[in-house]
């Protein structure tokens, strides 16, 4: 492979750990509960039964301490590991689902994650997680600063598709994570929004605050000193009537940064329920027009330093088929007018 620049995908089963694990955070309506009634409810797959075995098994930690006796009681966030000791009991690709692997190494792993997988363990979310399944495929995966986040580097929204990274040991997680903190990594999107831009490409530069009146949405800061400063790039490449394709280039990563610059600016991409416009569009979607049912955003490309050999690493992600078959749809029904 030459030194310079990486761009294969080397699966490899010998990479992949023996040891099957999953880690779990216990949500809030089971604070008190007892240890198997949670892990009843986290692994529905396995009996009450036979999770109660594995606890007495050992095979059962909590906030990292071994516990044998099912009826111990559990507090709400706790991180619960549960070792599987047989095959016959362990998650598989085939049960929870597998990552499409953009590219593999020893140090790290880049995947195309789908639309409406959560990226790590959340209160309304405590299982079945992106972490969860990456664990089961490829084995167990550091966490650093004691977070419940196995191997995650950066997460995109839940209903985001495209390219995430994983580290694989704690050396190559924290020096991704600084790359990303630097700003060092380039980040590409394709977003297809409502409206007709004033320009063909634009610097959007507006900070970012949380939504006094909806913790779960951000906001345009217009007061210097609240919110963060945020900095996005996009570029238009191809307009239809009333709607544009987009590629978007975020300088930060704030949390909703590219829905919220894009809305701010008249675009609000197609299907997202959280940041939808306020008002009516000005061209309606037509009935009949295939719309993806999340968001039209896709993370498409990260271009960075690999963080052990130092070679230029470009990972991308094609572009999923719900988007594509919308954006043939508007290519034919819906082309840009004079």
């Amino acid at each position: 492979m030459p030194a310079d620049s990486l761009r294969l995908a080397v699966p490899s089963a010998a990479m992949q750990s023996p040891a099957r694990t999953q880690t779990l955070t216990v949500p809030k309506e089971f604070d008190g509960a007892r240890l198997d009634v949670a892990l009843a409810q986290l692994v529905p797959r396995l009996s009450r039964r036979r999770l109660q075995e594995h606890v007495k098994a050992g095979c059962v930690r909590v906030a990292d301490i071994e516990v044998t006796r099912p009826n111990t009681a559990v507090a709400a966030g706790a991180v619960i590991v549960l070792t599987y000791p047989g095959a016959e009991d362990a998650p598989d690709a085939e049960s929870m689902g597998s990552l499409t692997v953009l590219y593999e190494d020893e140090h790290l792993i880049a995947i195309d994650k789908p639309a409406g997988l959560v990226t790590h363990a959340a209160e309304a979310h405590p299982s079945g997680t992106l972490a969860d399944i990456a664990q089961v495929q490829f084995g167990p995966l550091p966490e650093v600063q004691g977070e419940n986040r196995p191997g995650i580097v950066h997460r995109l929204d839940r209903w985001t598709s495209g390219v995430m990274l994983l580290g694989r040991t704690p050396a190559v997680l924290e020096a991704l994570k600084k790359q990303f903190q630097e700003r060092k990594v380039q980040k590409t999107y394709l977003a297809i929004a409502h409206g007709t831009p004033r320009f063909q490409s634009e610097w959007i530069e507006s900070r970012l605050k949380q939504d006094p009146a909806n913790r779960g949405r951000f906001i345009i800061s217009r007061d210097e000193d609240q919110g963060r400063d945020a900095s996005t790039f996009y570029e238009v490449r191809e307009r239809f009537h009333g709607y544009v394709f987009l590629t978007a280039k975020p300088k930060t990563g704030r949390t909703h940064q590219i829905r919220v610059h894009l809305l701010s600016v008249g675009l609000p991409i197609v299907s997202d329920k959280t940041y939808a416009h306020r008002g009516t569009h000005r061209i309606p979607m037509p009935p009949e027009a295939p719309a993806p049912e999340r968001q039209a955003l896709h993370a498409h490309r990260l271009e960075l330093d690999h963080p052990v050999t130092g070679a230029p690493l470009v990972i991308e992600s094609p572009m999923p088929e719900d988007m594509a078959t919308l954006l043939a749809w508007f290519r034919e029904h819906m082309p840009e007018r004079e």
